[in-house]
């Protein structure tokens, strides 16, 4: 059973429960401000497309196109996302936010250790700057899609794993919703423990399996 949320005019709220093949959960995310954004997101707000018009790809297209932001298209997406590269890697220099190239997409790897604390979902408040550098970059690039995915270790029950990793991608959408980010170009998803990059048979290696990943993707039309 997944929950998929839709936004109502400045509100996002439930409406309703079903049961998808669509591989993403779908719940709301309320846009607070920066002091209490947070603790919305983990008392049980959630994923999902994260506009009023849709619940699917095509949807959040119409979304954009409907809000004026241009597709981009040819030679002007290597250079757009290659500008827009460069700028999030000299902004989290240092923030222990890993910046990855993987073709067209970038993706930030955000390790729980720096932006959650053990077993938390509310983003630090010592991580609330370099948030603030994401939300400001995405802000200034806005013919991308931004898909927040949120990943667990194996510890403990598949089902905690679930709910944890979504409500840390919550967290995150919902401050880059607070600090200005375009709603409609969200998409919020957790994946549990289904995703590892690291073998969980290690510490090191089931910290590197607790992460929220951000890709910014460009927007074609």
């Amino acid at each position: 059973m997944k929950t998929k949320i839709a936004a109502l005019g400045l509100s996002l709220l439930a409406v309703g429960a079903c049961t998808t093949t669509d591989p993403y959960t779908g719940q709301t995310v309320r846009s607070n401000t920066r002091t209490g954004i947070l603790a919305g997101a983990a008392g049980g707000a959630l994923l999902g497309y994260l506009t009023n018009t849709n619940k699917s790809e095509e949807g959040r297209t119409n979304a954009l196109i409907g809000a004026g932001v241009g597709a981009l298209a040819g030679g002007a997406v290597g250079a757009y996302m290659d500008r827009q590269q460069a700028e999030l890697r000299r902004e989290l220099a240092g923030s222990g936010v890993e910046v990855e190239r993987r073709g067209d997409d970038i993706v930030l790897n955000m390790p729980s250790d720096v932006t959650f604390g053990v077993d938390q979902s509310d983003v630090q408040s010592r991580f609330y700057p370099v948030l603030d550098d994401i939300a400001a970059t995405l802000s200034r690039y806005p013919q991308t899609l931004i898909d927040v995915a949120g990943h667990a270790d194996s510890t403990g029950a598949d089902a905690y794993n679930q709910a944890l990793s979504e409500r840390r991608a919550s967290s995150v959408a919902s401050y880059l919703v607070s600090r200005g980010v375009l709603q409609d170009r969200l998409y919020v998803v957790g994946y549990g423990e289904s995703r590892p990059v690291a073998s969980n048979a290690t510490e090191q290696g089931r910290a590197q399996n607790r992460r929220v990943e951000i890709t910014v993707r460009p927007f074609r039309g």
